[in-house]
C-alpha cells in the first residue's frame, strides 16, 4: 500500500464531502444537517464504497491506524452530519502527517501537498471559513 493510494481515496472522500456541504443552506449551523437535507443514497454508497475498499486495503499496513476515523466519518456522512465527517477525515490528515514525520511511511513533496490540499479544502467547509458569511449578522 503506497501513500498515493491512501491520498487518491481521501480525494474521493474530500469530493463528496465538498458535494454534500455545497447543496446545504448557507445560514444553517453545520453541526447538524437541517431535516431532510441528508446526502443522496449514491453519494452515500460511493463514499461507503471508497471506506471499505480503503480499509480493506490499510488492514496488516502501517495505514491501519486511519481505520477507526475513516468508519466515524462514514457514519456521519451518512447521517448528514457534516462536522461529524469532516472532523475525522482531518484527524486522518493530521495521522499521515505525523507518520511522515516519525518515517513510519515515505512520502514525496507532492503527496505532502495533497494532504495540505485536502485540509484546505476540508477546512474550507467548516464554520467560521466562509467568506461570504463574514459581514452576516452586522448592523
Amino acid at each position: 500500500m503506497q501513500i498515493g493510494d491512501v491520498l487518491d481515496a481521501i480525494g474521493g472522500l474530500v469530493s463528496r464531502i465538498k458535494d454534500y456541504a455545497a447543496k446545504l443552506p448557507a445560514i444553517v449551523d453545520l453541526s447538524v444537517a437541517p431535516t431532510g437535507i441528508k446526502p443522496p443514497p449514491d453519494a452515500v454508497e460511493t463514499y461507503d464504497d471508497l471506506v471499505t475498499r480503503l480499509r480493506a486495503k490499510v488492514a496488516g499496513t502501517p495505514y491501519k491506524c486511519l481505520n477507526a476515523p475513516l468508519l466515524e466519518s462514514l457514519e456521519a456522512f451518512e447521517s448528514g452530519k457534516l462536522l461529524g465527517t469532516v472532523q475525522p477525515l482531518l484527524s486522518v490528515l493530521d495521522q499521515m502527517q505525523q507518520m511522515i514525520t516519525d518515517r513510519e511511511i515515505e512520502a514525496r513533496p507532492m503527496d505532502e501537498r495533497r494532504i495540505d490540499e485536502y485540509r484546505r479544502s476540508l477546512r474550507k467547509i467548516l464554520p467560521g471559513n466562509r467568506p461570504e458569511l463574514e459581514e452576516a449578522g452586522g448592523a
